[in-house]
């Protein structure tokens, strides 16, 4: 009964419409739309169809030959963000952490392959690496990505990580997928990961998992610093039990929900 409701209810031009977004998404510097037919599976003239719609409404724009997303689903994405009362209840925890080691804290879940993330306290140190709200980051070498990662009962984590798009970001970057996985286990064992540049030199990271009240792991939360200003040593002993108790804090939200 409930899949033929589905099924009736289901609209499949808005199933395209939105594929057609996130295919936009992941090519930011634009498509033709012979590009857009071919990853979309779609007719020339349907591609052209959803393209033009979505240029009328401001989600896309157009440039002679390419298509691009618009500013504009960032402006729903923040709004959503915004009103999100988890992140909203998180941030003062978040601000506390980053005041009290001086370094940015940012909180992110899993999306496909990657970690996207919903909430950042800055810090006042400058990385190369541009990280707002919304940025998304390759899971597999990041901190909150691997925390997020060893969630995953073990058959589907060697799913994703033969599936996954793994390529060194720096020597250190791990590449061994049964290294990986290893490592993930290794993560699952402790309660937090630690990325020592491995998505960019000098850019060193350590987080700890979010949970809701059944136990699941809904987010990760993470401090991102630098080799000359913390040793993995010194990240252990002086962020990890200030972000265990941000994460605890922030976990109470689901206590009184």
């Amino acid at each position: 009964m409930n899949d033929q409701v589905i099924s009736r209810d289901h609209v499949g031009s808005l199933e395209r419409g939105l594929a057609v977004l996130e295919i936009l998404a992941r090519h930011p510097s634009g498509m033709t739309l012979t590009e857009m037919a071919a990853e979309a599976g779609l007719t020339r003239a349907g591609a052209r169809r959803f393209l033009l719609t979505l240029t009328a409404l401001g989600y896309a724009t157009r440039s002679g030959r390419l298509f691009a997303l618009s500013p504009r689903l960032l402006t729903i994405a923040r709004t959503w963000l915004q009103s999100a009362s988890l992140w909203s209840h998180a941030e003062p925890f978040m601000r506390e952490v980053a005041a009290a080691v001086n370094e940015s804290c940012s909180a992110a879940v899993l999306s496909e392959q990657d970690v996207v993330y919903v909430a950042r306290v800055p810090g006042r140190r400058i990385l190369s690496v541009a990280l707002n709200v919304g940025t998304r980051l390759p899971a597999w070498c990041t901190s909150m990505g691997r925390v997020l990662l060893s969630e995953l009962p073990e058959a589907e984590l060697r799913a994703f990580l033969r599936r996954a798009d793994i390529i060194a970001r720096t020597v250190k970057t791990i590449t061994d997928r049964e290294a990986l996985a290893a490592e993930i286990v290794r993560v699952k064992e402790k309660g937090f990961a630690v990325v020592d540049e491995e998505l960019e030199i000098g850019l060193r990271s350590i987080a700890v998992p979010i949970r809701n009240r059944s136990g699941a792991m809904v987010a990760a939360i993470n401090v991102s610093t630098q080799p000359g200003r913390f040793s993995i040593d010194d990240m252990e002993r002086e962020i990890l039990p200030r972000l265990r108790n941000a994460a605890r804090a922030i976990e109470d939200y689901f206590v009184v929900q």
